[in-house]
């Protein structure tokens, strides 16, 4: 056998059983925001929701739904936060806005404890990845806790994009 068929033999082999090997791995890696990153996008929260008038409560939740940070505004309702918290966590697990959740609130899913389904929480994804999730509370309107939720993602997308 000359050297070149042994070696299409070789890559052939390699490409029939690489599949598999990677699909047996026993470890794998998870990507999550570190403790700055959630800072940051609960912060530029806050801010967006005071430039509209909005004292609110933001959480950021990891890619489980468990909070990372919370902050309350200074004089934001008591409420806003247990009502954040749980807006981030409808919107972790199905890795969607809670905007359009809506009409599953009054379902069985809906009404399970610890989630809000209500408009203002939005999953944090980057290149396909979950990374977590934010949820505001405290404007008059959902679309404006969402606006502001939407700011504190945007105040990290890009370092997120390029750290992937």
């Amino acid at each position: 056998m000359s050297f070149i068929p042994r070696a299409a033999l070789a890559v052939t082999l390699l490409a029939m059983v690489w599949p598999a090997a990677a699909e047996d791995a026993m470890v794998t890696s998870v990507k999550r925001m570190s403790l700055e990153t959630a800072t940051a996008v609960a912060q530029a929260a806050i801010a967006a929701c005071r430039e509209k008038g909005v004292q609110a409560g933001v959480t950021v939740v990891d890619r489980d739904g468990i909070p990372q940070v919370a902050l309350r505004d200074t004089i934001a309702p008591t409420i806003t936060l247990p009502i954040s918290t749980r807006k981030a966590y409808a919107a972790v697990r199905p890795s969607e806005p809670t905007a359009p959740l809506g009409e599953r609130a009054n379902s069985p899913v809906g009404r399970t404890e610890g989630v809000v389904m209500s408009t203002g929480g939005l999953p944090i994804q980057v290149a396909g990845t979950m990374l977590g999730a934010v949820g505001v509370s405290g404007a008059p309107r959902g679309e404006t806790d969402a606006e502001c939720a939407q700011a504190g993602i945007d105040a990290v997308l890009i370092d997120l994009e390029m750290s992937m």
